[in-house]
């Protein structure tokens, strides 16, 4: 009983064995028929020579998907993104039979030839390679390849900062051939637009991709005509963070100066307290604004422009308050002096009067006697006199034009021409850098 167990136990063991060697050798066949003509692969392939050699250049059909665009540089005008590459092209050195695709191991791609693509103005990019070389190697029954790979570059971006930070930015991602020419190589985006993926989706801290487009175009240089693909995208700075951070605390300075035309005149440590307090303040913002913002290619920037302007102002309203100051000082000083010339020119007429009278009788007679002698010398006399008064009432009057007769007035007037000057520069300052 116990022998018949045991023969039992071998019979099936070997069944078994024999139905795996079996499905295994089958599936072995069925890889055998569909890679006739693939198995010799290193043996009759020279990857160092081109598909199509001496005939039609090949054709590299392209798509790009971006993943993410991790930064945007304006100090060095550059943006790094991390892209996923994939290249078609059909060798016919590579036809075997069936309709299935391959998928073969990436470290095979060093014993296939491969275009000789790179990334125009690339300043730095590496292959990821964790946990392995992030590449892909498909094979068709037709010969057409699959490579794909994902890189990580920081690609140059020649940046216009002048309306900084309602600017737009025109970015570009180039691929060309290294060092096949138009004549071997052609490259050519595989559906359009749309070969570009993950645009539409893209998240970034400052900018929002506003449009996209994609060209096919060559680069010309002393070695040759090459390919090139292009793909263009602009981006929009985000304006609302500058506006919050800069824009609305610079106004609100700026309004925060005119509160000093309400202050009394006679209240000087007031009113020159807060004019300095203002000034220092947007001093402030300024000087932070020149180390934070980007200074790249360009001094002069819209936020530069505003700030300045703001500056004006608030220094402006500080400077009214010194020339009212002075303007009121000058007519009380004016109003003094005018009184006691007043007094003094009484005091005088009265001294000349009486002593006109006591001399009046004793000079009488030696007046008639000279006055025919002096006559001549003081009309000549009198007439130096009108001219140089003529003169000093020509300059008075010249200068009376540069006086205010009432200074008072000069804080009623600002109260209404500051809010509205403000006002007009800020529609043109916006008009001008949002639509012009």
């Amino acid at each position: 009983m116990q022998l018949l167990d045991d023969n039992m136990y071998f019979i099936i063991l070997f069944w078994w064995t024999f139905l795996f060697y079996c499905d295994m050798y089958a599936v072995r066949a069925e890889e055998t028929d569909a890679l006739s003509g693939f198995q010799n692969l290193t043996k009759n392939y020279n990857k160092y020579l081109r598909p199509n050699l001496n005939e039609k250049p090949v054709k590299i059909a392209v798509t790009l998907e971006i993943a993410s665009i991790a930064s945007i540089s304006e100090d060095n005008m550059d943006y790094t993104a991390t892209i996923f590459l994939r290249q078609r092209w059909t060798d016919d050195r590579l036809v075997f039979e069936g309709s299935n695709s391959i998928t073969l191991d990436p470290r095979l791609v060093q014993l296939l030839w491969v275009p000789d693509t790179y990334i125009v103005d690339s300043k730095r990019s590496f292959l990821h390679d964790v946990t392995v070389d992030n590449r892909l190697v498909r094979l068709y029954s037709n010969g057409t390849v699959l490579y794909a790979i994902r890189i990580t570059t920081t690609v140059a971006c020649n940046m216009d900062l002048t309306k900084y930070p309602m600017d737009r930015q025109t970015c570009k991602l180039q691929l060309e051939s290294w060092g096949y020419t138009a004549k071997d190589l052609i490259y050519a985006w595989m559906r359009g637009n749309d070969s570009v993926r993950g645009m539409d989706t893209l998240q970034l801290a400052q900018y929002t991709v506003e449009k996209y487009y994609t060209e096919v175009t060559t680069g010309k240089d002393e070695t040759g005509i090459y390919p090139r693909l292009t793909l263009y995208f602009v981006l929009k700075r985000n304006i609302i963070y500058f506006i919050l951070e800069t824009y609305i605390p610079s106004s609100l300075l700026v309004i925060l100066s005119w509160i000093s035309f309400w202050i009394s005149q006679s209240s000087v440590p007031a009113r020159t307290c807060f004019g300095v307090t203002t000034v220092l303040a947007m001093t402030t913002i300024l000087m932070g604004s020149r180390s934070t913002f980007p200074t790249a290619n360009c001094f002069i920037k819209a936020i530069d422009v505003y700030l300045g302007i703001c500056f004006s102002f608030v220094f402006g309203a500080l400077l009214e308050y010194a020339v009212t100051h002075y303007c009121t000082e000058k007519q009380a000083a004016l109003k003094e002096r005018e009184k006691k010339i007043t007094c003094e020119e009484e005091e005088d007429n009265f001294v000349i009067l009486v002593n006109n009278d006591a001399k009046e009788k004793s000079i009488h007679d030696d007046k008639i006697e000279n006055n025919n002698l002096k006559s001549d010398t003081r009309c000549h006399f009198r007439e130096k006199i009108c001219f140089w008064l003529k003169i000093r009432e020509q300059i008075n009057i010249f200068f009376s034009c540069f006086t205010v007769k009432n200074p008072e007035k000069i804080d009623y007037y600002s109260r209404v021409v500051f809010p509205l000057v403000f006002l007009i520069v800020n529609l043109i300052y916006w008009s001008y850098y949002l639509y012009l």
